[in-house]
């Protein structure tokens, strides 16, 4: 058995992100960016009013001095002409300063009678002006490569005059639900069955990862079965089992895999819940084989799947984040492998997060699973801690799984 962090670095070594395409500015969202985005042009355009008010020479913005306004130039029209001694222009937020302005004096400074104003407060020199490329200029890079765009960047990208954003395509995932005993939601449960939902719940954190599930059909413990549901994930960016790779008699995926020439990179982590867990390649297809235990099969997509979905997407890839906080109650030494406690949280006034493991951790309780906050993270042979005892916890209210 390896560590989890040994498997997970392997598992995205050997992923490389999607191809990119072009996608319009409106639909490039939570996609990630495949080059920079360079501006194509400079922002502000030219030397604008960051005020309403009055543009001006600043020698003329003494106090009391009476001015002539001669024009006014609106957001969208700038002034023609340029300003002469005692004179003023009347300006709006976002228009460009005249000729021969080098102040703005703001309207609530002023005094105005007719085509005239009359300073009230002396301006400064430069002051409520945003000056030719403050945010930036035409050839900058305003967003890297490698970055997931969010609305903030949108706006930015916009700004920068791209209608189109080159973006890694969003990866397609086949999901692989095998065993005689399970059905689909909605469909007939034969004696001694259950309803699948692992399928489900990876198609949903997929989706959730930035990628594009696509659900085959159940294959029963068969190995012949299990060979033609990989031949159906032909082209996709990454096959995903559940169940059916652990040693049992009834656990083919690796036999019925290797029909298909299955590359076997790792099998069995040093970690709970989800020790047999599998990666490997068929051809070019990248698989990642998880277990059959609803708990263990999502705790594994969120230290394994996640991770390897966001290397794909066009990121690096990492460890799901960490979050301090202390025990709500006692926890017991561990053995070998690394633990992943469920748990739920709250917040003391402090700030503090109190973690509250379950009681119970079995790996087939997933309605606990839904309702934990948290993964309380305990290293191989970790010694017993008692309530209070600072941890490490990974935040499932904050992945949104």
């Amino acid at each position: 058995m390896i560590p989890v962090a040994e498997a997970r670095a392997r598992i995205l070594a050997a992923l490389r992100p999607a191809p990119a395409e072009t996608v319009p500015l409106g639909e490039a969202v939570g996609r990630v960016t495949a080059t920079p985005v360079v501006a194509r042009l400079t922002q502000p355009p030219a030397d604008v009013s960051a005020m309403d008010g009055y543009a001006l020479r600043n020698a003329d913005g003494v106090f009391g001095a009476a001015l002539q306004v001669i024009g006014s130039a609106p957001a969208g029209h700038p002034f023609p002409g340029s300003v002469g001694p005692g004179e003023a222009v009347r300006i709006f937020t976002g228009a460009p300063m005249p000729d021969s302005a080098d102040a703005v004096l703001l309207q609530e400074d002023a005094a105005a009678d007719g085509d005239r104003v009359v300073v009230r407060e002396a301006v400064v020199p430069g002051q409520h002006i945003r000056r030719a490329g403050q945010d930036f200029a035409a050839g900058d890079v305003v967003l890297p490569a490698g970055r997931r765009l969010g609305a903030r960047d949108i706006g930015l990208a916009a700004a920068a005059n791209h209608p189109w954003i080159a973006v890694h395509r969003r990866p397609r995932v086949a999901i692989l639900a095998t065993g005689d005993e399970i059905s689909l939601p909605g469909d007939p449960i034969p004696a001694g069955g259950i309803v699948s939902s692992n399928a489900h719940a990876l198609a949903a954190m997929v989706r959730q990862g930035g990628g594009e599930p696509v659900l085959l059909p159940i294959a029963r413990d068969d190995r012949a079965a299990i060979a033609e549901a990989a031949e159906a994930a032909t082209g996709m960016d990454l096959l995903v089992t559940t169940g059916g790779v652990s040693v049992g008699d009834h656990d083919l995926v690796q036999a019925g895999l290797g029909a298909r020439g299955l590359a076997l990179d790792f099998w069995q982590i040093a970690m709970r819940p989800g020790k047999p867990l599998m990666f490997g390649h068929v051809g070019a297809l990248p698989v990642l084989g998880l277990p059959g235990n609803p708990v263990s099969a999502a705790v594994c997509g969120v230290l394994f799947l996640l991770p390897a979905l966001a290397r794909l997407c066009g990121l690096a890839g990492e460890a799901p984040r960490t979050s301090p906080a202390v025990l709500g109650a006692p926890v017991r030494a561990n053995d070998h492998r690394f633990d992943h406690l469920r748990a739920v949280l709250n917040e003391r006034e402090n700030g503090l997060l109190v973690a509250t493991p379950y009681e119970r951790q079995d790996s087939a309780l997933l309605r606990l699973l839904a309702e934990a906050d948290a993964l309380v993270l305990r290293a191989p042979h970790a010694p017993a801690l008692p309530a209070g005892a600072a941890v490490e916890v990974i935040r499932l209210d904050r992945l949104g799984v």
